[in-house]
């Protein structure tokens, strides 16, 4: 369903007719990739051939993705097993906006980052200098609450970047919580709050759910810096410089890829590959 800026505003199926318009309206679209590129490890129908259409009539191809378990060079490792060739300079995700925020801000290189989060954001934070502690090095790690056990945490950490987190354990929300509550200023940075996510043809729980853990302990807020926040966006519009109405965003969520569009003014198109479907009629 698109929403295409003909006359008519009112969202619309897509069709052999707007389908053209749609097209020609835009320079560059941004594709979502878990269950609009792929579910898990399996291809969507269709992809390479609408991808490789889309190039052949001049249009600039993003990737917008809020699973931050990969870093861009991972992703485009991950398009290329498709024999999809796109480059790191295309993808966009919410690792890299994590690091992107925190270079913007500068936050200063010499504080440390917690990492309640996988690989993909320990390597995008690395790639522009930060000192990284957590990630997946204190998934094994165990707590023993016995009345003399005292928690130690590092005084150096300045931000706790919270995504999703396959390893997630008690030891990672106490060592987020009392960065977060105890060093004076430290940021609570969220790489999104996805309720769930496609990692494999299943839906599984998302980044929102590791977040909503720290927002409980700590009774703060963070900064949200993947879709649907305008952080990313504004990256986008500034390495582009590509007007946002001529932009089209496709996505498989309202509450994230379709509302990131809405609120950046960009044409949307949402596909029924995820979790809004098509309501039977």
């Amino acid at each position: 369903m698109d929403d295409t800026g003909t006359d008519d505003s009112r969202p619309q199926f897509l069709s052999s007719q707007n389908a053209e318009f749609l097209i020609n309206s835009v320079d560059a679209f941004l594709f979502d990739c878990d269950g609009v590129i792929w579910k898990g490890d399996t291809l969507i129908d269709g992809v390479p051939e609408t991808l490789e259409m889309l190039r052949s009539k001049g249009k600039k191809l993003v990737f917008v993705t809020n699973n931050s378990t990969k870093s861009r060079k991972q992703y485009a490792k991950k398009f290329q097993t498709f024999g999809i060739s796109v480059n790191e300079e295309e993808i966009f995700s919410s690792s890299f906006a994590a690091a992107a925020y925190l270079k913007s801000i500068n936050f200063p290189k010499e504080k440390k980052v917690y990492v309640i989060g996988e690989e993909g954001i320990l390597e995008e934070l690395e790639l522009v200098g930060y000192t990284c502690l957590g990630g997946p090095e204190d998934g094994n790690k165990r707590i023993q609450l016995n009345s003399n056990f005292f928690f130690e945490h590092d005084k150096d950490v300045g931000a706790v970047v919270v995504g999703l987190d396959q390893y997630i354990n008690y030891y990672k929300l106490q060592y987020g919580t009392l960065c977060i509550r105890e060093n004076s200023g430290c940021l609570f940075i969220a790489t999104n709050r996805d309720a769930i996510g496609h990692l494999t043809s299943q839906e599984w729980p998302g980044a929102g759910t590791m977040v909503a853990a720290i927002c409980g302990s700590t009774q703060k807020e963070p900064i949200v810096v993947g879709k649907p926040s305008t952080f990313m966006m504004d990256f986008l519009l500034e390495r582009f410089q590509i007007d946002t109405p001529k932009m089209c965003m496709v996505g498989d969520r309202l509450d994230t890829d379709i509302l990131f569009g809405k609120n950046a003014g960009c044409k949307t198109l949402l596909v029924f590959s995820g979790p809004h479907k098509q309501h039977p009629t």
